[in-house]
């Protein structure tokens, strides 16, 4: 995103926070015009209702007593001092019989009995000295004599109730718009802002830079959330980039030296007479040599592609009968090397898993307890349930592996100076630590009883 103080306004967020502002606007604006018109539109609906019940009353003292009873319920609400009503009776020559006005402000249709609504206004004395002008609200009729009957109710009273509400809707409606605008802007400017960061961080590791993280504001939200997976995603991907480089140290070293060899002994019997014999001799040799570099390779694409979850085929299999070949495979190396081997394997280990990987990696466990462990000393190999787990386990007397390289023999290509002397890749450990999680089980080595010897587990679900 291109720099500047107003360069938020280019972004997704602050696009989003417009629309926001709009909708919220318009949100706004209906709910005060629905406000209006309910508050509004029920003080009108209340005087007319008013106004045609008082018309309706003294429309029925008409027709039960005539002129003679509609003037007596006229002058009756007339004498009251404070009412809301104006009348004005009329004979048929336009002579007033009794009323407020001086005259009838409205025409009456000339149809007998058919009122008519209309509006006019009065001239009245006000409070503090001064007039007034009053609207009223009325219904004129002609009667069956020619007489005319008008019926009025004030207004002021609902015009400034009008007038209240109409300024309060309109200077709620833009103080909203603008909150709905000022929230909008901050909302954007600060997502805007999380949103730099984090692009920072990417280019500041694109450009090589792979110890920085994305900083974590503290407030959970989903651009914390997004940071967090990136710096998990960017602790992983400096730890492989440092096992890369590692990788390409280990392997030039461990294949300098059988390519070395190899070189050697085809130069030193290129300077000497060369014979079926010997010819055979340095053939074999060199095929030997060849086939530890081929081995090498082999492990470290087998690794790669266990990692990588493109190997490996999870099927029923019973881990008793695996395990249990694979200790007879190894008694015999064992005595062969003056090691004691003891085996205890439980039965019905019924598990989902690659049976090819699994006898791998365990085979790989029995292989470096046998490759390291000494003459009179022992290898015991376990598996079993514990805890609702299947546990194989291979422990051994040997020398062991100090605390603090434990984690790191199995990183790849990782091999202590003590095991410089036996002839491996170092990439044993991390394909059984490959197979673990390719199971979603867990690799753990740990120091043996009285800090004896190596303990390597193999912990996989009993579930599969």
């Amino acid at each position: 995103m291109k720099s500047g103080p107003f360069a938020f306004v280019r972004t997704t967020t602050f696009r989003l926070a417009l629309v926001y502002s709009i909708l919220f606007a318009l949100f706004s604006a209906g709910l005060l015009a629905y406000l209006f018109q309910a508050t509004v539109g029920e003080m009108r609906a209340e005087s007319k209702a008013r106004l045609e019940a008082e018309f309706r009353t003294l429309a029925a003292a008409w027709n039960t007593g005539g002129p003679t009873r509609l003037e007596q319920s006229v002058l009756e609400r007339v004498l009251v001092d404070l009412r809301d009503f104006t009348y004005q009776f009329e004979n048929a020559r336009g002579e007033t019989i009794i009323g407020d006005l001086p005259r009838m402000p409205l025409e009456p249709i000339e149809e007998v009995g058919v009122s008519r609504e209309g509006v006019f206004e009065i001239e009245r004395p006000g409070p503090e000295g001064g007039s007034v002008i009053t609207p009223i609200q009325a219904l004129v009729v002609r009667l069956g004599d020619g007489s005319i009957l008008m019926v009025g109710i004030k207004m002021d009273e609902r015009i400034r109730q009008v007038n209240r509400i109409t300024r309060a809707v309109a200077t709620a409606a833009p103080v909203g718009f603008l909150l709905a605008l000022l929230g909008g802007f901050f909302s954007a400017r600060y997502a805007a802002h999380r949103a730099e960061t984090l692009t920072k961080t990417a280019q500041g590791v694109m450009s090589g830079d792979l110890s920085l993280r994305a900083p974590i504001g503290g407030s959970g939200d989903e651009f914390d959330r997004l940071a967090e997976q990136l710096n998990a995603m960017l602790a992983r991907l400096e730890t492989l980039m440092a096992a890369t480089r590692h990788a390409g140290d280990s392997i030039a070293h461990d294949l300098r030296s059988p390519l070395s060899r190899l070189r050697n002994q085809l130069e030193a019997r290129l300077r000497g007479p060369i014979d079926e014999v010997s010819a055979r001799e340095t053939l074999a040799e060199t095929v030997e040599e060849v086939d530890r570099v081929l081995a090498t390779f082999n492990a470290i694409l087998r690794l790669s592609r266990v990692n990588a979850g493109a190997e490996g085929t999870l099927l029923p299999l019973d881990l008793t009968e695996l395990c249990e070949e694979l200790a007879e495979l190894f008694e015999p190396a064992c005595e062969d090397a003056g090691i004691a081997f003891s085996a205890d394997i439980g039965k019905n280990l019924d598990f989902s898993g690659d049976r090819t990987l699994l006898a791998q990696a365990i085979s790989n466990l029995l292989d470096n307890a046998v490759k390291y462990t000494p003459s009179g000393q022992s290898i015991t190999f376990l598996a079993g349930r514990k805890d609702g787990r299947i546990e194989i386990s291979v422990q051994d007397t040997g020398p062991g592996i100090p605390a603090a390289d434990l984690e790191r023999v199995k990183e790849r290509f990782v091999r202590l100076d003590e095991a410089r002397t036996h002839s491996g890749s170092g990439l044993g450990l991390a394909l059984v630590d490959a197979v673990a999680e390719l199971h979603s089980g867990e690799f753990t080595l740990t120091r043996g009883e009285q800090d004896i010897g190596l303990k390597a587990t193999l912990s996989l679900s009993a579930k599969g």
